[in-house]
This record gives C-alpha cells, structure tokens and sequence, in this order.
C-alpha cells in the first residue's frame, strides 16, 4: 500500500470534501487566478474565498504568489497524485472483491439451471408437480 503522511493525505482530502474548493482546483487547472477571480463565480467575499484558499494552500494543493496588492494563485498538483496513488490501492482491492463476486454469480448461475431442473424432477416424482 502506499504510505503517505497522514496528515498531508487527511489535508488533502479535507481540501477536496468541499465543493468550493473543488471548483476553485478546476478553475485553476487551466492557469493562475488571481483571488477575485476566484471567488466570482461563488457570490462570496474576498475573505471567504481567501479562507477557503487558505485549505487549499495548506493541503499543498495552491501556491499563491503576492504581487502588489494582487494575490495571485497557482494549482500545485503533486499532492493530486499523491491522492490518487491512495485510492488506486483500494480501487485494486474493490476490483478483486468485484471480480470474486462475478465468478461466484457465474458459478451459480451455471448450477442453477441444474438445480431447478432437478427440483422440477423430484417434484414429478412425488406427483406434487
């Protein structure tokens, strides 16, 4: 499995559990935002989405470079990755579980035509048909 920080992963996915946020990354994922650029889509102050900036900075997940007066806000997607490579050990493990699964369907749905079948014949036998 892979091992990562605990706290740097439960940042990441805390930064990622808001809706916000998530729009925030997506925005930035085609290039730097300034803050209130930002927040114009949300209807929300400049402080409101500079808190929410704030949990992305410190999942790593932003870098925000200050220019004057402008704060300008870049997407970081390394811990993306880092992210990604934890899920794909529980996406290997729930495709193995979903495979056992389909081999046991498949088993019984190759005995079942037989057992019903057979049912059927004890049935007739005991003239219960």
């Amino acid at each position: 499995m892979v091992e990562l920080e605990t706290h740097e992963i439960s940042a990441v996915f805390h930064a990622l559990g808001d809706s916000t946020r998530r729009r925030m990354l997506l925005s930035l994922s085609c290039g730097p935002r300034t803050v209130s650029e930002l927040a114009e889509p949300f209807d929300m102050s400049l402080a409101a989405a500079s808190k929410h900036i704030k949990v992305l900075e410190g999942a790593g997940l932003v870098r925000r470079e200050v220019r004057g007066r402008t704060h300008v806000c870049r997407l970081e997607p390394e811990p993306l990755a880092d992210a990604h490579a934890w899920l794909s050990f529980y996406e290997g493990f729930w495709n193995g579980r979903l495979v056992e699964m389909q081999r046991l369907l498949r088993a019984e749905a190759a005995a079942s035509p037989s057992s019903a079948k057979q049912r059927g014949n004890r049935s007739k036998a005991a003239g219960t048909d």
